[in-house]
């Protein structure tokens, strides 16, 4: 059994957390970069194929953040193949957290993705509420389906497991699909409206959230990113072209580029265009692959997510 504490935060700790917050979502007002913040992924490990945390190390440590990980699973290849072995790693995990804190291991931001049980999810969201109410700033991947339905693997049980993830988070960015299942909404592949779109990232906030970002979501008629910044209390629509290709990994590399701006200082609105831009480079770039199920090798590829657009 792991047993996390829930610690109270007085005047000093909740001061350093929400600095720590408008640093990252409203962008530093006083530092053109903050360079050098410690991340902690907590993700699965994928022994082939460029995906989780195989996708997003190689990111995070290319924009100069040093960056750690935590495997919530070990698994034999990308689920795309169809056929795959999963281990869970719970108990290892309620083994590594007393050690880190007897040796007083600390990060600036946790990232997590793919959550492997119900148990899990409880002993991570434990950890990060703890390390929260330190300071660190907690960034959310909800990691479950795609196109209206769930990933080879994932069950009715998943859905539950990250809604405990999404309470603790500052910030999450669900798929269009995702949202759908953490707000019990009926998926409309045809899309959704404006205000609908606005009612679905306020559905999500009320599970926890602070700020939300909903990707691959057609609104209006186009395929965008919706997105709501608590810090300022702005609601944004970034719309975008869409490259008619799947590759597995490519919302993880999103969501590495993503916050490597963020922890860089850079604002959420911006940050998110850049993300998306990169992306469809990545994307383009490789939509030729013989073998798309073994992802983008993203390290082939790093000086894109810096070039200026």
């Amino acid at each position: 059994m792991c047993i996390n504490m829930r610690l109270p935060l007085g005047k000093t700790q909740m001061d350093l957390v929400f600095r720590s917050l408008l640093c990252i979502f409203a962008g530093d007002l006083n530092k053109k970069t903050m360079i050098g913040k410690q991340i902690l992924l907590i993700n699965d490990m994928a022994g082939y194929g460029k995906v989780a945390t195989a996708a997003m190390l190689p990111i995070l440590s290319y924009m100069g953040h040093p960056t750690y990980n935590l495997p919530t699973a070990l698994v034999s290849n990308t689920l795309d193949y169809g056929k795959f072995n999963l281990m869970d790693t719970t108990d290892y995990m309620c083994g590594v957290f007393p050690v880190w804190k007897e040796l007083g291991f600390s990060f600036d931001a946790i990232a997590t993705g793919f959550i492997a049980s119900e148990r899990q999810a409880d002993v991570v969201a434990n950890y990060c509420r703890e390390q929260a109410a330190l300071g660190t700033v907690v960034f959310v991947d909800p990691i479950m389906g795609d196109d209206g339905k769930l990933y080879n693997g994932v069950t009715p049980s998943t859905i539950a497991s990250m809604r405990e993830m999404v309470s603790v988070a500052d910030l999450i960015f669900p798929n269009m699909t995702e949202a759908c299942y953490l707000t019990d909404t009926p998926y409309k592949k045809e899309g959704v409206t404006w205000k609908e779109a606005r009612q679905m990232v306020d559905r999500l906030r009320n599970i926890g959230s602070k700020s939300v970002l909903i990707t691959s979501m057609p609104v209006d008629g186009q395929t965008s990113v919706v997105g709501f910044n608590h810090m300022i209390g702005e609601y944004f629509l970034l719309p975008y072209e869409e490259i008619p290709v799947h590759f597995p990994g490519t919302g993880d590399m999103f969501s590495a580029i993503l916050i490597g701006h963020l922890l860089n200082g850079a604002p959420l609105k911006q940050s998110t265009r850049t993300a998306m831009d990169a992306l469809y480079m990545l994307i383009d770039l490789n939509k030729d692959n013989e073998d798309k199920n073994r992802g983008i090798p993203i390290e082939q590829y790093l000086g894109v997510i810096s070039e200026k657009r």
